[in-house]
């Protein structure tokens, strides 16, 4: 679904309502006069959307709320949508507002009124975000998504303007959903390595390395994970250099684990269809680099994916065995199931000693320990650099993803402690996401400012999440492209 293509941005024409199929939106505000689309409204409606307002329950409405009028006398549309706001909306309400009605514009065809709404690109954003489906596999699906929906507004050609970027990040965003929602046997190591060199038709520079090339760099904590399956490892890199050439790259890092049954530390069955999703912090990570192919930016960051799948057999890595890093370090395999930070020490020690990255953003659908800690409202953020924290906190606030700084320090080290290796890759049942990172921080030089993103618990939902239906969330694009912009882009 390109979804830039749905919209439809237009000068305010009162005169076409009366015409219109589908669905008509338009947004009220508690505090203020009807303008003249909603006046002209109401002339068609007798009289409706002043009863509307003038109502006693009216007052009690919350921002956000939207009252649908079913077949309204004099318009030929199936429905009038009246959202409510307050003339001062957050963005989260006026996203979270356009989220809802997303959810009701079930019409082929749908016009959206915002009058001279300052915020009306929140309000769009919210709009588009909620109005993907996967139904790729639905062989008796019915489309529910309108083919077309039109956005008068009284400055179209500024707001226009403005909701492209916008669209590169939801577009962005679908990408990542679509990826994490696909099944394992239609996104195998192969198939994702393919979508992602396909993004080279955007202006992105992308290389696939393959087993040999990564056994030839060290790679045995990577390698090891995916030796019992029939789908080769791989690492994909994806270079978007939009910046000054001698400017040092931002390097993100996701663990692609295309399904993850837990290898020989096998899974329940309850929770294995799930793991499908195990593979987000890759998603995450090319739906942030396709967002910044499509709108350009201008800041040099290289995207880089670990693809394996954890399977059992009689080649998978046993508890006991000990594996080598790339790095150097052994590594004593204490449980299979806790195979991403083995992944990702690996694709994060590669892409330091070859792009010598400004920072470094690792994530990761890690551990259920954060879950546990902070349920699906939050990512957990570590790092070893205030600053960089500090900024993707802001990011994360700015486009409402919810994210909570954990800590890290030496007594968690201690955790991970092996009588036969450098370090295990488990430290124990305690502090579980904690260890989880400490493990990674190994794997970070002293100098490289570095982010882990914990996001298990806000990647993959059975229930529809704030700008989403059930399934994949796409949590994260928005945040990292924002902190792009924010840290990359101030010039």
């Amino acid at each position: 679904m390109n979804i830039s293509e749905v919209f439809d941005f237009q000068k305010t024409d009162i005169t076409a309502f009366a015409e219109q199929k589908g669905r008509i939106s338009i947004v009220l505000f508690k505090d203020a006069k009807l303008d003249r689309s909603a006046q002209r409204l109401n002339q068609l409606t007798r009289g409706a959307l002043n009863r509307l307002v003038s109502g006693e329950s009216f007052e009690k409405r919350k921002c956000g709320d939207i009252v649908t009028l079913a077949y309204p006398t004099g318009l030929q549309v199936e429905a009038l949508d009246v959202v409510i706001l307050n003339r001062k909306s957050s963005v989260e309400e006026l996203r979270k507002a356009g989220a809802n009605l997303a959810k009701k514009l079930t019409s082929e065809e749908v016009l959206i009124l915002t009058g001279s709404m300052r915020d009306a690109a929140e309000l769009i954003q919210g709009i588009a975000l909620r109005s993907y489906t996967f139904k790729k596999y639905k062989t008796t699906s019915v489309s529910t998504t309108p083919h077309c929906i039109k956005i008068m507004h009284n400055n179209f050609e500024k707001l226009e303007d403005k909701m492209q970027d916008r669209l590169a990040v939801v577009e962005g965003v679908f990408f990542t959903r679509d990826l994490v929602n696909e099944p394992a046997n239609a996104l195998t190591t192969t198939s994702f390595a393919q979508r992602l060199t396909e993004l080279a038709r955007l202006g992105l520079k992308v290389e696939v390395l393959e087993e040999e090339q990564l056994a030839n760099l060290g790679m045995g904590a990577l390698l090891c994970v995916g030796q019992g399956s029939d789908s080769p490892s791989k690492v994909v890199v994806i270079h978007w250099n939009g910046g000054s050439k001698d400017e040092p790259p931002l390097a993100l890092i996701g663990k692609g684990v295309v399904f993850d049954t837990g290898g020989i530390s096998l899974k329940s069955a309850a929770s294995m269809p799930e793991m499908i999703m195990d593979m987000g912090g890759a998603g995450v990570v090319a739906g942030t680099m396709k967002t910044l192919a499509k709108r350009k930016a201008k800041a040099n960051v290289v995207g880089l994916v670990g693809l394996v799948e954890n399977m059992p057999s009689g080649s998978a890595v046993r508890p006991g065995d000990i594996v080598t890093s790339m790095k150097g370090n052994t590594i004593e395999i204490l449980n299979t199931d806790a195979e991403g930070r083995l992944v990702l020490c690996d694709v994060m020690w590669y892409a330091q000693e070859t792009f010598k990255p400004c920072a470094m953003i690792d994530l990761a659908t890690l551990t259920g320990a954060i879950i546990v800690a902070l349920g699906s409202e939050n990512a957990g953020i570590f790092s070893n650099d205030d600053e960089l924290s500090n900024a993707l906190l802001a990011a994360a606030k700015s486009e409402t993803e919810g994210v909570w700084r954990m800590p890290l320090g030496s007594g968690y080290e201690k955790l991970l402690k092996s009588t036969t290796a450098d370090i295990a890759n488990i430290g124990g049942r305690a502090a579980g996401s904690i260890t989880a990172a400490q493990f990674l921080k190994r794997f970070v030089k002293d100098d490289m400012p570095w982010v882990h993103l914990d996001i298990a618990g806000v990647t993959y939902a059975k229930k529809e999440g704030r700008y989403s239906p059930s399934g994949a969330s796409g949590w994260g694009v928005m945040t990292l492209n924002r902190l792009v912009r924010d840290i990359m882009e101030k010039g």
